[in-house]
């Protein structure tokens, strides 16, 4: 424990206080020690969660991984990229101050590498808040309210070519499953096999290679555990076309936040039937049913013009924010 002008740092986070406080927040699934678990066994990281308490009571947590890298730098993430946001935990939510509180300790911390991307829907409090003590690195996430659930989605937000594509998919037979004991985790992974190659030939990346580093950074097991620790968080949506998998996302659930976090398709099959709309459909009706706030459909990267316009169908709407980082950049 570290005392700071009478704030407490705990670290790593007593998982019985972090557990307490995603009842109080407007958590992400990524931001659960369920989830930090998941990223330390299938990569290797350490958990460096940090846990504050301020003079007036107040508990504030930020999710934060750990590795050293060459020349004997740590490196801490919040979170390594892939595995969805950081950012921090605050019982009704973050302010200004918590921010700073947080920055001001990370800054005065022995010499490392330090990145955190927050929710983006907290963009506004953390650029107040960090004023020019951080570098910035802009990114852009795509986020779809659910406020006047599903029918209010489809009526108001959606795009005409969305609902198009939708009720083609339906007239298709497209069939559609989802699961949350893990059973659809090898059909998920053999699409998401099959997509390698597809991705390869988008990146001019040579296809053998490709597909060996992706094995090796998203092996088969990383899903089975995901869905055996997340359980009832974490489903998989899939999508068949005459008997055979076409296409399968993989969504989870925290408080009022549901995410898309992984996709893949084998394109010759869904492509045709527009079943990805179908299956993004499904999730966001179950979403809405359950009570959540926001469907959260991920990063889009500034090359990305064909994933940001299907986002954009669906009427998620595109915001700005800032990967934030301190000490020394990467190799």
């Amino acid at each position: 424990m570290e005392g700071d002008s009478g704030d407490l740092v705990t670290t790593p986070a007593p998982r019985a206080t972090w557990t307490d406080l995603l009842g109080d927040s407007d958590a992400l699934a990524f931001q659960t020690p369920l989830w930090l678990d998941c990223i330390c066994e299938v990569t290797g990281y350490r958990d460096a969660s940090r846990l504050y308490v301020t003079e007036e009571g107040k508990t504030i947590l930020l999710p934060v991984v750990s590795r050293s890298v060459s020349g004997g730098v740590v490196e801490e993430m919040s979170l390594p990229y892939g595995w969805g946001f950081g950012g921090l935990l605050a019982p009704g939510g973050i302010n200004e101050r918590d921010v700073e509180l947080v920055i001001g300790d990370l800054l005065s911390r022995p010499p490392r590498r330090i990145s955190v991307r927050p929710n983006p829907l907290g963009v506004s409090i953390w650029e107040r808040a960090a004023g020019d003590r951080v570098q910035r690195v802009a990114r852009r996430a795509h986020i779809l309210a659910l406020e006047g659930g599903a029918p209010a989605v489809w009526e108001r937000r959606f795009r005409g070519e969305a609902r198009t594509a939708v009720r083609k998919a339906e007239r298709s037979a497209v069939v559609i499953d989802a699961d949350t004991t893990g059973r659809l985790v090898p059909a998920f992974y053999e699409l998401y096999r099959r997509s390698f190659q597809r991705w390869a030939r988008g990146s001019g990346e040579h296809s053998l290679a490709a597909r060996w580093r992706r094995r090796r950074e998203e092996p088969l097991q990383k899903y089975r555990l995901i869905a055996e620790r997340l359980g009832e968080g974490c489903r998989i949506w899939l999508a068949s076309v005459g008997g055979r998998p076409a296409a399968a996302i993989i969504v989870l659930t925290q408080g009022e936040n549901t995410s898309y976090w992984r996709g893949a398709m084998d394109e010759r099959l869904a492509g045709p039937v527009r079943a990805n709309y179908l299956l993004h459909w499904r999730a966001i009706e179950h979403a809405a049913s359950s009570g959540c706030r926001y469907y959260h459909m991920g990063e889009t990267g500034p090359a990305a013009a064909g994933l940001d316009q299907f986002k954009t169908r669906f009427g998620a709407e595109p915001h700005a924010y800032f990967e934030y980082r301190i000490g020394p950049p990467a190799d």
